[in-house]
């Protein structure tokens, strides 16, 4: 009788993924476990589409948008009554497994509270310690069962720490792959744009702050840019903040713009102006032309300039030309550089030079070819069966 107890009980998986990107990277892995498993339970921490699949959400990708030195200070409070809240949860669920997404200061802190009670971790989209906090390897060799990454260059570094990596695929590829997007002309008609105009799209983040910091200098150099010739702004909004967010940095700086989807802004754009993100990945995958802007709180610059041991912060930038290359696909304007003069100044320079623009996207389709692969959602969810 016990027996039979035990093998009608529902299995159940935590998840945490803390960002935007995290939330639609974990949603495929759930998707296709809960296509084999359709009574698992699914609850923890992460956005939309994981609530979409009927993830049971203690906190939310909107309470948990923090980024910087300082920010995370500032909401140390916060942070650890989610910490509490979600080990009692835990204690009180006993999930079968955990699945870690990316989010890597939480995370590794919930990996060593799993190993403690003894339930499997297996860790998707590692902390990126090959570019910063490399310590963090003793604590992924420690806490953590599977470790599941997306780049395959990610393998070789854990091998050399003594850690066996997976590399399991890139989720981009693999969610832009399922993509249906109308071709040009009857996008440029359906937004009232003219073929002869040229195309500039604007990416300014997903984070409250990044918007506040960044969209401002996007904006001036768009005013900059649309002097020089007829163009047209695509604005890709992150559809979890506040339209009236957006809408006030557009009123004080007096531009136009054509909202629509990140992913039509990548298609269709001639040149996108990105904060640096997983959006500099996808549109590496689009192989539209970017610049790669970065601006933050000066102390968390000053912090991070110390910690951060790569010449070049871009995903795209590190694909394209190597984990440890001072060669840049794609230019990165970071801090002061970042302003609304430099930012149009390198944009003007892309758009009116043939061979500078062709160059570019040619490098760009080169570096997507080395992302593909097989489905990473299978890939993670089969090991996460071997688990349920």
């Amino acid at each position: 009788m016990m027996q039979s107890q035990q093998a009608i009980r529902p299995k159940k998986l935590f998840v945490l993924a803390g960002e935007v990107s995290g939330d639609l990277h974990a949603a495929g892995p759930v998707r296709e476990l809960l296509a084999e498993r359709p009574g698992t339970k699914v609850f923890g921490v992460g956005g939309r589409k994981l609530a979409e699949l009927g993830a049971e959400l203690l906190y939310t990708t909107d309470q948990m948008s923090i980024m910087g030195f300082v920010e995370v200070f500032k909401h140390a409070p916060f942070l650890r009554k989610v910490i509490r809240d979600l080990k009692a949860a835990v204690v009180r669920e006993k999930p079968d497994a955990a699945l870690l997404v990316d989010y890597p200061g939480m995370n590794l802190h919930m990996a060593a509270f799993f190993r403690k009670l003894g339930i499997p971790v297996i860790y998707y989209i590692s902390p990126q310690a090959w570019a910063w906090k490399e310590r963090r390897v003793e604590k992924i060799r420690a806490c953590v069962d599977r470790l599941l990454v997306i780049f395959d260059f990610e393998v070789d570094f854990y091998r050399r720490h003594g850690i066996e990596a997976e590399f399991v695929g890139n989720p981009v590829v693999e969610e832009l792959a399922e993509l249906k997007l109308a071709p040009k002309p009857e996008f440029l008609e359906r937004m009232g744009i003219d073929p002869s105009a040229r195309i500039v799209g604007l990416l300014p983040g997903s984070r409250r702050q990044e918007i506040e910091k960044i969209f401002p200098e996007m904006l001036g150099a768009a005013k900059l840019i649309q002097h020089d010739a007829k163009t047209v702004f695509l604005l890709g909004r992150s559809p979890h903040l506040d339209a009236s967010l957006f809408d006030r940095h557009l009123r004080e700086a007096g531009i136009e713009t054509l909202a629509c989807s990140s992913y039509e802004l990548m298609q269709y754009s001639d040149l996108a102006l990105v904060t640096s993100g997983t959006a500099t990945l996808e549109s590496l995958c689009f192989g539209v032309p970017m610049v790669v802007l970065y601006k933050t709180a000066p102390l968390n610059y000053f912090i991070g300039k110390r910690l951060v041991k790569l010449h070049n912060i871009s995903l795209a930038n590190i694909v394209a030309c190597g984990l440890l290359s001072e060669r840049q696909a794609v230019p990165e304007l970071i801090q002061h550089r970042a302003s609304a003069a430099e930012i149009a100044r390198v944009a003007l320079n892309i758009l009116g030079d043939p061979a500078v623009n062709s160059a570019m996207k040619r490098e760009l389709r080169e570096a997507r070819a080395r992302l593909s692969s097989d489905s990473p959602s299978r890939h993670v969810a089969s090991v996460l069966l071997e688990y349920l």
